[in-house]
């Protein structure tokens, strides 16, 4: 296959499957199969992992993982996403058996200890970008600093099939930022998501203000005089706090793995969905999904 026409798709699984998770635990329904090993999670990702790849037609797919709680970013801030609770233990056995699934539609599951799946999808994205279309397919807007010449990212938006696709064309446009600037934004207001705070007293209005102005934190503080006394008072306070969230916020891009582009992906339904069965696994209909580039 011509380089320059491989599409790859890098999906944020461990992103699919929480979302998957708490879209249909609510209503108490694990869907446990015949062992009593809950599948909810796994059969809501596969629903979004096959609408994903119907409605962006790759030809090639990777699955990223985080490999565990802990990462390095838990050495640099030890409080980094201290806030999370453990997972539900009806998930707990889903991880593995997510990753299973992924299999079957021969499809590689990748992870690096000590790192999240978002710097293994910045790894990917910058090396095979080079010379290949990339799409990341995710739920956290954290991926949208990776946005670059053949690179989009697709946030999903609520429901199936829907999509909010980022690219360096519309990028400006719809965030008012430019994607190098997302790691600043993250320094000035911090996340609470992941637990760590940013410049105290600086929220996104501001945060986007003053960088639409100033471009950086290193053009704001040559313009402290031109600031508020309040403004520049939160800055010189926290601007430690400011450089380690930025530290934090920032997707690692040169992370050490070995991967190679395989034959491109080659979706048959009747087989998959037998082994899915084999697997105890409910799962949508494949067919449905299947287009002119795969076989059924």
């Amino acid at each position: 296959m011509d380089i320059l026409k491989k599409h790859i798709l890098l999906v944020d699984g461990m992103a699919l499957l929480f979302r998957g998770f708490y879209a249909t635990s609510f209503r108490g329904n694990f869907m446990r199969n015949e062992e009593g090993i809950p599948t909810n999670g796994v059969y809501q990702f596969l629903r979004y992992f096959t609408d994903g790849i119907h409605t962006f037609q790759p030809t090639h797919v990777v699955c990223c993982w985080d490999m565990g709680s802990k990462t390095f970013r838990n050495e640099i801030y030890d409080a980094y996403k201290a806030n999370r609770g453990a997972p539900p233990e009806e998930l707990i056995p889903q991880f593995d058996l997510v990753k299973e699934a992924v299999n079957i539609f021969n499809v590689p599951n990748i992870g690096v200890i000590n790192y999240e799946a978002d710097d293994v999808i910045g790894t990917l994205a910058n090396t095979l970008s080079k010379d290949t279309h990339v799409t990341i397919l995710s739920g956290d807007y954290d991926l949208l600093q990776l946005v670059a010449a053949n690179v989009d990212v697709a946030i999903m938006k609520k429901g199936i099939g829907n999509y909010d696709v980022y690219n360096e064309a519309n990028f400006l446009n719809k965030k008012g930022l430019y994607p190098h600037q997302i790691i600043e934004f993250k320094g000035l207001t911090g996340d609470s998501a992941d637990n760590y705070p940013g410049i105290k007293g600086i929220g996104e209005k501001t945060a986007l203000k003053l960088l639409q102005t100033y471009g950086n934190m290193d053009n704001i503080l040559q313009s402290m005089d031109e600031l508020t006394k309040g403004i520049r008072s939160k800055i010189e306070t926290d601007i430690a706090m400011f450089h380690l969230s930025k530290e934090l916020a920032e997707i690692k891009c040169d992370v050490e793995l070995e991967f190679t582009i395989d034959e491109p992906l080659q979706i048959n339904a009747t087989e998959i969905e037998a082994n899915l069965i084999k697997l105890g696994v409910k799962h949508p209909p494949i067919e449905s999904y299947v287009s002119s580039n795969f076989t059924v």
